[in-house]
């Protein structure tokens, strides 16, 4: 008697348990989770990557990723997206207006505190740190010895020959290329600035079409097309750590989403980032295969 009344306790248990966790899934499948990203690989996969997750777990999605910069993130503040991947420096210095030179840990602490006042939480960082940065042919770069920054700046200066070529958005950030030009002393002929899609970049600078071009750091195409990073010796491009960004509201309703997504960042540095790049832009793998295999390989689905 005594076992049976255990069994039957233990059954009852099964039951509320299963029942609990049916009702999680109804209820994360009740909202749709707005993904959000913009439109280069890295946020493509980034964007992937959240929605697969998040679809596993039980959540209805609504993938919009391909949008840019500022209407992303505009898009984040108007309640239109509820979750994106952005990046530190990006918020401290387009978004946030901050010019103070900060480090690593201070820049995440600052947009961390001023977009809190937006509504919008800033979930862990991860060790991928997707700046800025000018590249040139690795031959090329040891031809003419130029390995950072300043010696580019003085080959310029002194020569005039060297084109470059950099997305509309650097050429007219308050990060970008203007004010790098002042910190380092140099300008770029107007003639010798070529505008041109951020994918199209490295296509041109690995066919010898530009001299010099603006890349992103974790870019897998950097070591595939035999490219070297030029030094920011002045340390003049501030962090740019990646990180999963969520609108309050939402993580106060559903919690569970920010520990998924911290437990994805803690997998992201720059050589997974570099590598999950390269798999699309190198390899042709598709976006979504790329971003279901990472989930698989790091245990996350």
């Amino acid at each position: 008697m005594l076992m049976k009344h255990v069994k039957s306790k233990l059954a009852s248990v099964g039951l509320a348990t299963i029942a609990i966790a049916a009702m999680t899934t109804l209820a994360a499948a009740a909202d749709t989770i707005v993904v959000g990203g913009k439109n280069f690989t890295e946020q493509q996969v980034l964007s992937s990557i959240t929605a697969q997750l998040l679809e596993a777990k039980g959540y209805s999605v609504d993938n919009r990723s391909g949008m840019g910069s500022v209407a992303v993130r505009q898009a984040m503040e108007n309640g239109q997206i509820d979750v994106y991947w952005e990046y530190t420096g990006t918020s401290l210095i387009t978004y946030n207006k901050v010019k103070e030179k900060l480090n690593a840990q201070q820049t995440y602490d600052k947009v961390k505190e001023l977009d809190a006042k937006k509504g919008i939480v800033w979930l862990n960082p991860s060790n991928a740190n997707d700046t800025y940065a000018l590249a040139m042919r690795k031959a090329e770069a040891d031809k003419l010895n130029i390995h950072t920054l300043s010696e580019l700046a003085a080959h310029v200066n002194a020569k005039h020959d060297l084109t470059f070529a950099s997305n509309a958005e650097f050429y007219a950030r308050p990060d970008g290329l203007k004010p790098m030009e002042a910190a380092y002393g140099f300008k770029f002929e107007r003639d010798h600035i070529k505008r041109m899609d951020s994918g199209l970049v490295y296509q041109a600078l690995k066919n010898s079409d530009v001299d010099v071009g603006l890349v992103f750091a974790t870019d897998g195409r950097i070591p595939a097309f035999d490219f070297v990073v030029l030094k920011d010796d002045k340390g003049y491009f501030p962090a740019y750590a990646i990180c999963p960004v969520i609108r309050a509201d939402v993580l106060k309703k559903h919690p569970d989403i920010g520990k998924l997504l911290n437990e994805v960042s803690a997998k992201l540095n720059d050589k997974a980032m570099a590598t999950l790049n390269a798999n699309v832009d190198v390899k042709k793998i598709s976006v979504e295969n790329v971003a279901k295999d990472f989930l698989k390989q790091n245990g996350l689905i």
